[in-house]
């Protein structure tokens, strides 16, 4: 049952009539007026659904009302039928031009009359219905950008913690025996990768992980990381399966608890007296000698995955490198050997050692810098997908 209102305007009561009993028949509420002036005012007090409008009337004609009603921001929207006798000239192109959106024509016939009038209804309700679709929208988008804009807020705060517990230079060049740079850029506000550079009580501990995706939550894992591996060195645990398997334990419980199925790889370093022992599973880690030489060292059998299963003793494992000067250990984490250019070709593990080589008789922080150059120049505009992290460790 329809309750939409139809006004009818036109200066022959006989039309007047017969348009109103057509459609009060089919539910219509149908209101009248007989001339233009009178039109406008009742469309402003209160719009009906459509106007049916004659042409000809006397003082103002359905052009003028047309183009009155449609200049008003209030009436603008009302769709406006014109209605002419097939015997006047009726100029089709001016009716659109000043808004009419269809016409009618005189004799009437009931079923065009009813049929074009539930047509520009029909349009009319889709319109209104795309435009509360359209507010909807407007609404869920301004909301969503003031989510964004606190979340990213958050993020920021988070990454600035990152960044505080990095290891700063001064604790670096604190270390007398070892040349120590370090990089880590997260793809996003947040990132994943961890690295750590410890040293107390003539041992020198240094980590390496990678936690699976980035943003917030890969952030949060990482930070835990830190914090675990600082508060095992501080308890001076030296023996690796039980730091590795204590470290474990922690982080696998907090990711149960936070119901994620996020990990991480993770490399611990522990150096002392110009030798390094290295455990965990993480990318191979690159030895490089004073001659320029290098051997990767495969971490597949040192470790498991940090926070994958609640118990990984059994795989832990250790390999000691002997470092003579000149010697040196370089650690990274896949954001760089999988960084792709515009052509989503791979940096690569290959070319990585190419530019260590090249670059070996640099101090740490130079190689570390003619890395990450040479990085970027194969990234190129491409997007970066990963977090990128370098450590380079020389002996002196």
């Amino acid at each position: 049952m329809t309750s939409e209102t139809i006004l009818i305007v036109d200066d022959q009561l006989p039309n007047l009539k017969v348009l109103a009993t057509m459609l009060k028949g089919k539910n219509y509420k149908v209101r009248k007026t007989m001339d233009g002036e009178s039109a406008i005012e009742a469309v402003q007090i209160e719009p009906p659904d459509l106007i049916l409008l004659d042409i000809n009337m006397p003082d103002m004609n359905g052009y003028e009302v047309c183009q009155r009603l449609k200049s008003d921001e209030k009436t603008k929207d009302v769709p406006i039928i014109f209605i002419s006798a097939l015997s006047e000239v009726f100029d089709k192109v001016k009716a659109f031009e000043v808004g009419g959106i269809d016409y009618i024509t005189k004799p009437f016939q009931e079923e065009e009359v009813l049929a074009r009038i539930n047509s520009q209804l029909t349009i009319k309700k889709q319109q209104k219905l795309l435009q509360k679709d359209k507010e909807l929208l407007i609404e869920k988008q301004k909301t969503l950008e003031e989510v964004n804009i606190r979340i990213s807020a958050e993020l920021n705060v988070a990454r600035q913690m990152q960044e505080l517990i990095l290891p700063n230079p001064e604790e670096l060049e604190a270390i007398k025996d070892l040349d120590i740079a370090g990089f880590m850029e997260p793809a996003d506000e947040v990132g994943g990768d961890y690295y750590d550079v410890l040293y107390n009580d003539g041992i020198v501990t240094i980590g390496i992980g990678d936690v699976t995706g980035h943003g917030l939550e890969s952030g949060i894992l990482m930070v835990m990381t830190q914090t675990a591996v600082r508060t095992l060195k501080e308890l001076r645990e030296m023996d690796t399966v039980t730091f590795l398997a204590t470290l474990n334990r922690a982080i696998y419980k907090n990711v149960q608890r936070m119901d994620s199925d996020k990990n991480l790889t993770l490399a611990i370093l522990n150096y002392s007296e110009r030798k390094m022992s290295l455990s965990g599973q993480h990318e191979e880690a690159i030895v490089v000698r004073s001659s320029g030489e290098i051997e990767c060292i495969d971490t597949i059998d040192l470790g498991l995955p940090i926070g994958l299963d609640d118990e990984i003793s059994d795989f832990v494992d250790q390999m000691v490198i002997e470092l003579q000067p000149g010697d040196g250990i370089v650690l990274y984490t896949d954001g760089i050997t999988e960084a792709r250019d515009m052509d989503k070709s791979h940096y690569g593990l290959e070319r990585l050692c190419d530019v260590i080589h090249g670059n070996w008789q640099l101090s740490s922080k130079e190689i570390q810098e003619a890395v990450i150059k040479d990085v970027r120049r194969h990234i190129g505009k491409q997007r970066v997908f990963d977090d990128i992290t370098l450590l380079v460790i020389k002996q002196l």
